[in-house]
């Protein structure tokens, strides 16, 4: 059995993987990490994505649906900071146009830890296994789901 927790988080990780999390107000040790995967969030989907695949600005993805605004802009120079030795731009540096415009690609990465409160590591009792989530376009960890 699980109960859903959509709530919020702190997170500090080791190694890229979860190590210890504060849910309402208490202190969890990750003892193991037994799973994690990432959900793509289907960004394919989008109205965006669907009008500039097409090529139709004005194309509409279904019944109802209003024209996908398409919104385009010329990348920014590399800063020198961000340049390799021969001067050309190091990749991604100065990709993201518009500041990401608060889009939600639905990209999440989850992670199925077995935790327990308090910061003795060897001691197995009192743990319980939960799911965090990190969603990459709030950089928000929530507590998604407690496993009994």
């Amino acid at each position: 059995m699980s109960r859903l927790f959509p709530d919020p988080v702190e997170v500090l990780r080791r190694d890229g993987d979860p190590d210890q999390f504060l849910w309402r107000g208490r202190h969890y040790v990750v003892r193991e990490v037994l799973g994690r995967w990432t959900e793509s969030g289907q960004w394919w989907r989008a109205p965006a994505v669907h009008a500039l695949a097409s090529g139709d600005a004005s194309s509409e993805v279904g019944a109802g649906s209003a024209p996908a605004p398409l919104e385009t802009a010329p990348i920014p120079p590399s800063p020198k900071w961000a340049q390799r030795a021969w001067g050309e731009p190091a990749p991604d540096v100065g990709a993201s146009v518009a500041g990401g415009a608060g889009l939600d690609d639905g990209e999440r990465d989850w992670w199925r830890v077995e935790a327990g409160s308090g910061s003795a590591r060897a001691s197995g009792a009192g743990t319980g296994v939960y799911d965090l989530c990190f969603a990459w376009s709030t950089g928000a960890w929530v507590l998604a789901r407690v496993l009994d």
